[in-house]
């Protein structure tokens, strides 16, 4: 069992919780995940982990509430316990040599880009952080991200913060303005880093995306988080979750992301239910 020991609300939408879970917090990587399961009836859910203090024993993950499983999560509060936190899996992403990079997060994609951002930052690289989010209302680590960067560049859908546009509005923009990157990383909604690589591909820069489909057992033995990379099938739980952007199958990633979205929403809609009756009774 694992404790909860805070649990805050960084919008409508998403939560931030710390979770007592000490060996995984001495060890664990910028890139690397969890697997958790709220109770023995849960399914096993990926998140990747946003930051830890080993010193205190926390992990902190930050996650978004759109299926059944993330909103299950959100009912429990600090003190309440986590049925099973398994990690760190995944392999660590590859930060030494470097000298500028952009790293790049869409929405809940920020909670990934900022570990990688402030492993970067601390190692002495010059990091440029762009951050994209649909509005005002939905940005997300703002102060955070400011602090493990050189230069913070917030876009929103609407222009609602004054700086209208996508995160490659952005990342073209300083391109075009000499920014030298030697690496770019993007980490956000699959259609986002798929016109991130698009866009870098242009230019030669290395391009690294953190891949999210479905997974199961997080140890590459259901399969079910294959992608195809460089032509290859890989395993996103063992293999990645980090991959060269410019090998990966998107097309083949947003369709296999799309396969189950009815069965989704039927316990998406289930799971809502039960939260309205606990919280009548």
């Amino acid at each position: 069992m694992y404790k909860i020991v805070e649990k805050k609300a960084l919008n409508p939408s998403m939560t931030k919780m710390l979770v007592e879970a000490p060996h995984i917090a001495k060890k664990a990587r910028p890139g690397q995940f969890i697997i958790f399961r709220v109770d023995e009836f849960g399914e096993r859910v990926p998140l990747t982990i946003a930051d830890t203090d080993a010193q205190k024993g926390t992990v902190t993950i930050i996650y978004q509430k759109v299926g059944a499983s993330t909103m299950l999560l959100d009912t429990l509060n600090e003190g309440d316990h986590i049925l099973d936190f398994v990690g760190p899996l995944g392999v660590p992403t590859e930060l030494d040599g470097y000298k500028k990079v952009a790293v790049i997060g869409g929405g809940a994609g920020c909670a990934i880009a900022y570990p990688q951002a402030k492993a970067l930052f601390k190692a002495g690289t010059n990091v440029d952080v762009i951050a994209g989010f649909r509005n005002t209302d939905l940005i997300i680590l703002e102060e955070e991200m400011k602090a493990v960067s050189s230069a913070l560049y917030l876009m929103t859908d609407d222009g609602s913060n004054g700086n209208k546009g996508f995160v490659t509005t952005a990342l073209e923009a300083n391109i075009k303005n000499g920014a030298d990157y030697d690496l770019v990383i993007a980490i956000g909604p699959v259609p986002m880093m798929k016109a991130v690589c698009q866009l870098t591909k242009q230019y030669g820069i290395k391009t690294i995306v953190s891949m999210n489909p479905i997974m199961i057992d997080g140890t590459g033995m259901c399969g079910g988080c294959r992608l195809t990379v460089g032509g290859k099938t890989k395993f996103a739980c063992v293999d990645g979750p980090d991959f060269d952007g410019h090998e990966v199958d998107f097309d083949e990633l947003m369709k296999r992301n799309v396969m189950y979205r009815n069965m989704e929403q039927q316990a998406r809609g289930k799971n809502c239910r039960l939260v309205r009756t606990a919280e009548v009774n």
